[in-house]
């Protein structure tokens, strides 16, 4: 399975961003979706994630409110919606895949995911 994210860019502050997430080789329907972010110099953390069905998402507490992850299974896609982005927002996004079926709160972990995509650069100016 190969991951496809796109949608970066420069953005200022408080304007919006949709990422995509593409995956070849599985649909979205059979896959749990994350997205984490890494920083110059920090650990890449977890974002988002939402469950196989899609039922289920969770949110780090910085984005809770701001950012909504989706899937749209015909389009075989994923989403990041991001509004009111923040320069603290700037990073690499990453979205990630796994077939494990679990509960929503095992997606928050880097170690759950066994697909990853090639990241994409999101850029937030005060």
């Amino acid at each position: 399975v190969q991951l496809q994210a796109s949608g970066g860019g420069l953005v200022q502050a408080g304007d919006s961003l949709r990422l995509s997430c593409a995956p070849s080789g599985r649909s979205t329907a059979s896959l749990a979706m994350g997205w984490f972010r890494q920083s110059p110099g920090k650990e890449r953390e977890f974002v988002a994630a939402i469950s196989r069905s899609g039922g289920s998402t969770r949110y780090v507490d910085s984005a809770a409110g701001r950012f909504t992850i989706s899937k749209d299974n015909a389009e075989n896609r994923a989403y990041l919606q991001m509004m009111s982005l923040k320069p603290e927002d700037t990073a690499i996004y990453y979205c990630a895949g796994t077939l494990t079926f679990s509960t929503v709160s095992v997606y928050t972990r880097r170690e759950t995911y066994a697909y990853w995509g090639q990241g994409t650069q999101v850029t937030v100016s005060s």
